[in-house]
């Protein structure tokens, strides 16, 4: 990854918020022409897409927090997508009753949780030990949210466990949770599984350090942010082009239930300015329903070569003369060397089929890609070669082929990627690669028509970033 860090998922892209709030102080203490400026998006655009929206800060050592009212995003309308909107099932409203939130900790146990969120029903937690409805509550993930509803009285009228904010069925993004009841004769038991509502949300940032450090400040996912890298890697190299001061803005589709995310669709539109040269891809999904990413001139993006085989690591060693770290000797090295840990998946950097897949003297265990032409890719040192790869077999661009390792001839693992050109080796990162062929006139017109309105949400994202440059880290830190 980009400075060489190995990314974990944050676990706020899959956990609801701590505490529900209405956030405006930021946008109060923006500038009288900055807040005009905000009020006439917001009055164009409606509502919709929420921008730079990013979980607060480790909330852990905070109390569970009572509370009446609900985050109140600034939103944008975008035009719509092909999301199946399905109605969240909002808990029914009473009166007098008052909801309690926490979120779990590391090393959490149930009583805990109950003494935090004030409960004191008699009975409850053994209830919870024994009722094998509710045995979902005994696995705790650090992150999540357990709410309880008290009355009046103080006497709790129902404790929910939110264990799956967003997992697929059916093809549905949903919410499941369990659901604890007082009634007369005890307590009842049930897990619930709500649907989730479709959303489309636009996002700007400025690149400081890195590009997961510039999402995160705009409340970017990083399930969204790999897709980002992952859709101009024929175009940007993220670990060794970002520079700081590149921008980027992107439309995206999201999963919410009741607030909270519960799941992340894929990249709409993106733009990223990168050492002062601007690329972008919107999604465009023709009429035989198979969808890609093309560029705004309808050149496309896939069939191109990424830059890299590797998601977000280093570079150990470049192309070229070098001193053999093994045979002691300077001798030419004709590949470029990605540092990785074991079992670091391997993609094939564009379409091919497999011309070798096997053991080869100091190269480990390799693969060898077939490309269109006169261009192949090799692999090497992996620990293990992907099941499905065998000679003659079919590659799609972006799919496993193997994993790093350190098989033959080497010091530690790493991936050793070579790219030839007639058998020649080339240095990868300075290759100018192939270039996709572009849509035919008629599909040219329909793909102009069909991103048109993708193409003025970006034009706007970008006036709204010349004009305020932290726009986007003001807001998501509302």
């Amino acid at each position: 990854m980009p400075n060489g860090q190995n990314r974990q998922p944050r676990d706020s892209d899959s956990a609801p918020r701590t505490e529900h709030s209405h956030r405006t102080g930021s946008f109060l203490r923006l500038g009288k022409l900055q807040r005009t400026v905000l009020a006439a998006a917001v009055a164009l655009f409606g509502t919709a897409a929420a921008i730079g929206m990013v979980p607060p800060d480790d909330a852990s050592d905070l109390p569970a927090r009572r509370t009446v009212s609900s985050i109140v995003p600034l939103t944008f309308e975008l035009p719509a997508t092909d999301i199946e909107a399905a109605p969240a099932t909002a808990p029914d409203i009473e009166e007098d009753i008052y909801i309690s939130e926490t979120r779990i900790r590391s090393g959490d146990t149930l009583a805990a949780l109950l003494a935090r969120l004030e409960i004191n029903e008699p009975g409850l937690q053994q209830f919870l030990t024994v009722t094998p409805e509710a045995r979902s509550i005994y696995r705790l993930y650090p992150g999540r949210t357990v709410q309880a509803a008290h009355d009046a009285n103080g006497k709790m009228r129902w404790l929910r466990y939110i264990h799956t904010p967003g997992t697929t069925e059916d093809g549905k993004v949903i919410t499941a949770m369990l659901q604890v009841e007082a009634s007369e004769d005890g307590f009842r038991a049930e897990e619930l599984k709500h649907d989730t509502t479709g959303q489309v949300r636009v996002a700007m940032g400025t690149i400081n350090n890195s590009l997961f450090g510039a999402t995160d400040a705009a409340g970017v996912p990083d399930a969204i942010t790999m897709q980002m890298a992952d859709i101009l890697s024929s175009k940007i190299d993220f670990i060794r082009d970002l520079r700081k001061g590149d921008q980027f803005r992107v439309v995206y589709e999201t999963r919410m239930h009741e607030g909270r995310q519960a799941g992340t669709g894929r990249v709409l539109a993106l733009e990223f300015t990168n050492k002062g040269q601007e690329h972008n891809a919107v999604w465009y999904q023709a009429d035989n329903g198979s969808g890609s990413y093309y560029d705004l001139e309808g050149s496309s993006l896939k069939g191109t070569f990424t830059r890299t085989p590797l998601q977000f690591t280093r570079i150990s060693s470049n192309f070229g003369r070098r001193m053999h770290p093994i045979h002691k000797s300077w001798r030419m090295h004709s590949g470029v060397d990605y540092a990785a840990p074991t079992g670091t998946p391997i993609h094939a950097t564009a379409n091919a089929k497999v011309a070798f897949a096997g053991w080869q003297n100091g190269y480990g265990n390799v693969v060898i890609l077939q490309h269109h032409g006169q261009y192949t890719t090799l692999y090497a040192h992996q620990s293990r070669i992907a099941p499905g790869i065998t000679k003659g077999a079919s590659i799609s661009q972006g799919q496993v082929i193997g994993y790093v390792g350190s098989t033959g001839w080497a010091t530690g693992p790493h991936l050793h990627y070579e790219f030839r050109i007639a058998n020649k080796p080339v240095d990868p990162l300075s290759i100018d690669l192939p270039v996709a062929e572009a849509l035919d006139n008629r599909q040219l017109n329909e793909f102009r028509r069909s991103t048109q309105p993708m193409r003025e949400q970006l034009e706007l994202l970008a006036e709204f970033q010349d004009a305020m440059p932290d726009l986007g880290t003001a807001l998501a830190s509302r």
